[in-house]
């Protein structure tokens, strides 16, 4: 397996594969990464004891949807009432995890616009998300790793964790190491 998926999820997904967010999504552009289903897999089997998850959300001709999650803190960031009550409103079912992300991934696989509820799945805080739909992604107070519409200074504290997560994980994988060996000294 070469390392180049691993550099970008480390790149791209730090603060879900660290635990200081319940998910990240990547997407994958076709040609860059060989055998990119079955790497996915691999990773998937090696990152599962920690409770880490890959899933391909969905495939078109140019790219391949990947959510990276870590199950415990996605499920207990779901069952918040608050969230789980906006997901009710936005026509997802009641159900758990895996009712939800099914759900998320037929919404993707319509045609039409993507689904930015997308955001409560990633962590943003409820308040972002529902600025982002209401303001249609602009008017925002900061741009950073989402759009903020509500505690900016909190946002930044986060956007900084995140920065040096990235920068901490990708240097261990630059010197060789793979996510396994990292994540389980961590």
């Amino acid at each position: 397996m070469t390392q180049s998926l691993e550099k970008a999820l480390a790149f791209h997904c730090a603060p879900a594969l660290c635990g200081l967010k319940p998910a990240n999504l990547i997407c994958c552009p076709h040609g860059q990464y060989r055998d990119l289903e079955r790497q996915i897999e691999a990773l998937d089997e090696q990152l599962n004891p920690e409770r880490i998850h890959l899933r391909l959300l969905c495939r078109c001709e140019k790219r391949t949807l990947l959510l990276v999650y870590r199950q415990d803190l996605l499920e207990r960031h779901l069952a918040q009432e608050k969230v789980s009550e906006f997901l009710r409103r936005r026509g997802y079912p009641g159900g758990g995890l895996e009712d939800v992300l099914h759900c998320f991934e037929h919404r993707l696989a319509q045609d039409g616009d993507f689904p930015h509820e997308a955001g409560v799945l990633l962590g943003y805080p409820l308040a972002d998300v529902e600025g982002f739909l209401k303001n249609k992604g602009k008017n925002c107070k900061l741009c950073g790793y989402w759009k903020v519409y509500s505690d900016e200074e909190q946002a930044r504290k986060l956007f900084s964790s995140f920065t040096r997560c990235r920068h901490a994980l990708c240097a261990q994988i630059a010197q060789g190491k793979t996510l396994r060996q990292v994540l389980i000294a961590a």
